[in-house]
């Protein structure tokens, strides 16, 4: 992985504003999308922006990027929930993952 799609990666999830989340697959779209409007190939999908966080992501909200179920990553699960309980993020009922209709945030680029 290039230094330039992580620093996009990470760039991007510094953006997500306090109780809003995105997805790792919403990320890889949003890279995709802007890197098609530059000129550039696309590179990288959900799984290399789980690589990119479990690798950088520590310097940014991690906890606000969440799998498709809205589920945080299972080995930080209790402190991502508290993180994004203390965020005001929308969760399910069960208070274990996040209500993603309610919290996803779509960059306005």
């Amino acid at each position: 992985m290039d230094d330039e799609y992580v620093e996009a990666v990470l760039d991007l999830v510094e953006a997500i504003p306090p109780g809003r989340a995105m997805t790792y697959g919403l990320i890889a779209e949003v890279l995709a999308d802007r890197a098609v409007r530059a000129g550039r190939t696309p590179r990288g999908g959900p799984r290399q922006v789980g690589q990119v966080m479990g690798r950088a992501g520590s310097g940014v909200p991690w906890w606000r990027v969440v799998n498709a179920a809205g589920s945080p990553p299972a080995r930080h699960a209790s402190r991502a929930v508290a993180l994004l309980v203390a965020d005001g993020t929308p969760m399910v009922t069960d208070g274990t993952r996040v209500a993603l209709r309610r919290a996803i945030w779509f960059p306005d680029d």
